[in-house]
């Protein structure tokens, strides 16, 4: 990504007739001339002074030093950059609307920032940067796996608002190595970050090396437990900008604190164009494998990676949005556990007289037992799973309207240590999953839907028993 760089005034080669004192200090890069009295060299057509120009800001190759870079000075003094208080100015803007932070971070960082689209309702980080009038940036990854969909809703976001997206696509050698050595699905069996790395975060990368700043659609309410806690503004704490280092890059949230709700009604009241595939069931959108429409009820991200658990569900992109206690319990594919022990301290859900909590003797036991008095319904669940919460309310409904019907409804926690067990014996693939053993087979049969609502619910059961 090619940036321009331009100094704010010039001073002629030759020819001095003003004084010193009006002559103002030009600025270049990060370095200005000092405002004090100076003897300056007077440069012929015959005769030029050899001088050395001035290193305009370390670590930019594609700076332009300008001519009169070359006039001679005696004294040259750093611009002095006050540094901001990012902490501190998050807590400001905390009640901020998203206009005003739009506004705050195209005025602070001007060409060195850009606006991350991702294709789906982040839309709205455009049309907000066009209501501050300022001039701004997009761009945009192509992993080259994007449903048609999404590429049509590109060029209609760049037709409405006069601009071109900026593309950013993965390194092809690497994609030919990854298809090659491990096939078109491979994260369909061994998680979705080995892809997301090679299609999206390298890419990524090599985008914000080259800017101060940059514009993100993150919302508090998008993921469980990955995106609770974001800022509205931020040091980035896993990129690296341009002058490189720890530090060297901000990242912009404005629409942090924002229901999602709210920010469609921001876009209809509005009339921005939106992607297609929003009014076929999707609600995050990402690549087209990785991608599904949600069901009434579901939350956003189950339609993102699916196969996996509720704290797998981020790509890498916005990975320093982690908590610690999150960031501990992602191993490998993101399923693990928070701490020694294998748990997570977070409370319990599934609590109801009418349900049964199994240890892992007691699912053994159901496990081992080929006559059963009775049938059980049994939910494999991880208290922090946003997805487990979500159904909480019809389980608990479920188990009430089924005490004394002859069926016993009970619930397993399989995080933590206990996965891999739940994974080998229990035909655990992500939270929640529900069970049922029948009165006289050993082996469980898993619910298939992600359909979790009470008559749904009642309706399996009622075919099985």
């Amino acid at each position: 990504m090619a940036l321009s760089v331009s100094s704010s005034s010039t001073i002629p080669a030759s020819g001095f007739s003003r004084s010193s004192q009006e002559l103002k200090a030009p600025q270049f890069g990060s370095f200005k001339l000092l405002d004090r009295p100076t003897t300056f060299v007077n440069v012929s057509s015959q005769r030029r002074c050899a001088v050395k120009p001035l290193n305009a800001e370390p670590k930019r190759n594609d700076s332009i030093v300008p001519l009169a870079a070359t006039i001679a000075a005696p004294e040259i003094a750093e611009k002095v950059e006050v540094e901001e208080d990012y902490e501190k100015l998050a807590k400001e803007l905390e009640n901020a609307s998203p206009l005003e932070i739009m506004d705050k971070a195209l005025e602070n960082f001007g060409d060195d920032i850009a606006i991350a689209f991702s294709g789906a309702e982040d839309v709205a980080l455009i049309e907000y940067a066009k209501l501050t009038g300022r001039p701004f940036r997009v761009f945009s990854l192509d992993t080259g796996r994007l449903n048609p969909e999404t590429y049509h809703f590109f060029d209609q976001v760049e037709k409405h608002y006069g601009i071109r997206i900026e593309y950013m696509f993965p390194d092809a050698v690497e994609v030919q190595a990854l298809v090659r050595n491990k096939g078109l699905f491979s994260f369909y069996e061994d998680g979705h970050q080995e892809c997301c790395r090679v299609r999206k975060v390298r890419p990524l990368r090599r985008a914000l090396k080259g800017l101060r700043a940059w514009i993100t659609g993150q919302r508090k309410d998008q993921s469980p437990g990955t995106r609770s806690e974001i800022p509205v503004v931020q040091v980035d704490p896993v990129f690296e900008g341009l002058d490189g280092g720890a530090g060297s890059l901000i990242k912009w949230n404005p629409v942090a604190n924002v229901d999602g709700e709210d920010v469609w009604k921001f876009l209809l009241t509005m009339e921005v164009p939106v992607n297609s595939l929003h009014s076929q069931g999707y609600i995050s959108i990402g690549c087209e494998p990785c991608t599904r429409p949600v069901l009434p009820g579901q939350h956003e991200r189950e339609g993102r990676w699916w196969w996996e658990d509720a704290k797998a569900k981020e790509c890498g992109l916005h990975k320093g949005n982690l908590k610690q206690s999150d960031a501990a319990q992602l191993n490998g594919n993101g399923n693990g556990a928070a701490h020694a022990n294998g748990t997570a301290t977070v409370a319990d859900i599934f609590n109801s007289e009418n349900l049964v909590n199994l240890s892992r003797p007691g699912i053994e036991n159901l496990l081992k037992l080929e006559n059963r008095k009775e049938p059980w319904l049994v939910v494999l669940y991880a208290p922090w799973c946003q997805f487990c919460q979500g159904m909480e309310a019809s389980y608990v409904e479920l188990a009430d309207q089924l005490a004394g019907s002859g069926v016993k409804v009970g619930k397993f926690r399989a995080d933590g240590d206990q996965k891999e067990f739940s994974r080998q014996e229990l035909q655990l693939g992500s939270f929640p999953t529900i069970l049922f053993f029948p009165k006289h087979s050993s082996r469980p049969i898993k619910y298939p839907s992600e359909k979790r609502d009470v008559d749904s619910l009642m309706t399996f059961v009622n075919a099985l028993r």
